[in-house]
This record gives structure tokens, C-alpha cells and sequence, in this order.
């Protein structure tokens, strides 16, 4: 299961363009299931400023803690507030519900150096 319409990292965090130039992050099914059950997030503030391929966050699941690393450099402008209350939607639906944050670039077009979703599928299956 991987939407055509997202950019990925090798990191297995995804990426989809929102609302005037943000990008919503999240972390990918593979990664999810990866993981197993997620019992806690740790998340920047909005404001802030984070750097490409920098850890931002951690992921806690009842296997492991795994760090989230940011595809692209800019400013946290909105957090996934409902994950402090229910991580565990990001194993259920790590496409939707289940986002992270959005980010408002420094440079919008790096995003286009990110794996397209055939490159991340060939990724996963190695």
C-alpha cells in the first residue's frame, strides 16, 4: 500500500503537499507495520525550525523507539494534536488520520528530490 500521489524518504516518512504551500508529513505503512503497536509520539511545537534528513520526533511502539527525520527544511506549522490522546491511529490509518505535521518549506521544490512512489516501492521490496 503505496499512495502514487505522496513523495517518500528513504527514512520511510511521506510527504503530500496541503494548503498554500505546506506539506503534510507522516510515516509510511511499511513503517508502521515495522514498528508494531504505537504507543507514543513525540513531536516538535509549532514555530519550530527543522532541517532535510534531521531527526524531528520519536516514535514509540511496544517493540522499539525510532526516530522521525524531517524530508525537507523549514517551519512546523501545525502538529497532529489528536496523536497525544491516540497514537495507536497512526498504525490504522498512517495516510490520514494518522499525519504528523506540516511544514512550511524553506524551498518548496525540494520536495521534487524526494522518491516517487515507484522508487519507494522498490525501495520496501529489497
Amino acid at each position: 500500500m503505496i499512495p502514487e500521489d505522496l513523495r517518500y524518504t528513504a527514512e520511510h516518512e511521506w510527504v503530500v503537499g496541503a494548503d498554500g504551500g505546506v506539506l503534510r508529513i507522516g510515516i509510511t505503512h511499511f513503517a508502521q507495520d515495522a514498528l508494531g503497536d504505537i504507543v507514543f509520539v513525540q513531536l516538535p511545537d509549532e514555530g519550530a525550525v527543522v532541517a532535510a534528513g534531521e531527526p524531528l520526533g520519536e516514535i514509540e511502539s511496544t517493540k522499539s523507539v525510532s526516530e522521525i527525520y524531517s524530508p525537507v527544511g523549514g517551519t512546523v506549522s501545525a502538529r497532529n494534536e489528536s496523536l497525544g490522546d491516540t497514537p495507536e491511529v497512526i498504525n490504522s490509518d498512517p495516510y490520514g488520520a494518522g499525519w504528523l505535521l506540516e511544514i512550511t518549506p524553506d524551498d518548496p521544490s525540494a520536495v521534487d528530490g524526494l522518491l516517487t512512489a515507484a522508487a519507494y516501492r522498490e525501495l520496501t521490496a529489497s
